[in-house]
């Protein structure tokens, strides 16, 4: 969209600029020098909308671009339909304004290219690998313990990260605890089981780009509408794991059970990091260096690839999961690592 490039900036500064500075309604106004006129030379040197309608080819070259990486290179198949969708609705929103007479984009002959939506098998963990992640989380000081449980629920539970980091202790319930009939103190009930009553999430944006300043704002679940919450179970070894951390840790700012080491929200940056070493002290060196539970995240998908593979029903593992059907089975019906060789087991005995 570029009407000249002479004395254009660096593609890094021009991007910067637009990103951290132009597109942020918070920082506009306070864009420094070098980010200013950058933005200055944009504003004087920046095709009119209009250009797609002067030139025809204008709207596939600009798609070109959009679904293309840096290097020119054609983007991974996601990430160009999610482009095409946002240069699209601009677009609309140009027709809308009457500063196009329609969308250039709709008028193209474009098929989307081919993707997978499914989790990638080679990041989903075992029950053993787990465990030993979770262990490694507790060794970390100062911030290790109290973050056992935030990753468990991803794993036990299929939470989603910010639904996680938004868990309040309201919103659990576990199950009474019952008199030992040798000693008479109270002990956790055998395969006893919770629920986890899910309203909100908070998932992170940066304090930059929410309305409030904080990191994270508050909103309803994912593909559910504002006041439409789920209820998620507690298998007993995530109950042993929440009333640890209830007894040692207890409620934090605003009641959320996950709060800093100095009392404030959990920082994205703390529990990012102890992931990672986590995995190099759980994980040999060729796994590390894999997608295997590359990201916090992946642990959900372990956590619904279990329950399908121990038989529990597709609809039941969607409302648990907080999915659709049609999308729980397009996208986490993947095995765990080590059901190759049951499988292959279990075949060969038929076949005997």
């Amino acid at each position: 969209m570029y009407s000249t490039t002479r004395g254009k900036p660096e593609d890094r500064a021009l991007r910067t600029a637009m990103h951290r500075w132009a597109c942020n309604t918070k920082q506009r106004e306070q864009a420094p020098e070098g980010a200013a006129g950058a933005l200055r030379w944009l504003e004087a040197n920046t095709k009119p909308v209009s250009a797609f309608t002067d030139d025809p080819g204008l709207a596939r070259d600009l798609l070109d671009a959009a679904t293309s990486l840096l290097n020119g290179q054609r983007a991974a198949a996601n990430t160009v339909r999610k482009h095409r969708m946002l240069l699209s609705n601009a677009l609309d929103y140009a027709a809308e304004l009457k500063l196009l007479p329609e969308n250039p984009l709709k008028t193209l002959k474009w098929k989307p290219p081919a993707g997978t939506y499914e989790v990638d098998r080679r990041s989903v963990v075992n029950h053993t690998q787990a465990k030993a992640l979770l262990a490694a989380v507790a060794a970390q000081q100062p911030s290790g313990e109290r973050l056992v449980a935030f990753f468990a629920l991803m794993y036990y539970a299929a939470l989603r990260p910010e639904e996680a980091i938004n868990l309040r202790r309201d919103n659990i319930t576990l199950p009474s605890l019952i008199q030992s009939a040798g000693s008479g103190e109270m002990e956790e009930p055998v395969a006893a089981w919770g629920e986890l009553h899910l309203l909100r999430a908070a998932p992170y944006s940066g304090r930059e780009w929410t309305d409030s300043g904080a990191a994270r704002e508050e909103r309803a679940l994912k593909h559910r509408a504002e006041g439409h919450g789920r209820t998620a179970t507690i298998p007993p070894p995530l109950v042993r794991i929440l009333r640890a951390h209830l007894a040692e840790f207890g409620d934090g700012m605003g009641g959320r059970l996950f709060y800093g080491v100095r009392g404030g929200e959990l920082p994205f940056i703390t529990y990012r990091r102890a992931w990672k070493a986590a995995r190099r002290t759980a994980l040999t060196a060729k796994e590390f260096a894999s997608p295997l539970a590359a990201r916090p995240y992946d642990l959900r998908h372990a956590c619904v690839s279990t329950w399908l593979n121990a038989g529990v029903s597709a609809p039941q593992v969607a409302e648990w999961a907080g999915h659709s059907v049609e999308v729980l089975l397009r996208i986490y019906a993947k095995c765990i690592v080590g059901q190759d060789e049951a499988a292959k087991r279990r075949i060969s005995e038929a076949l005997e």
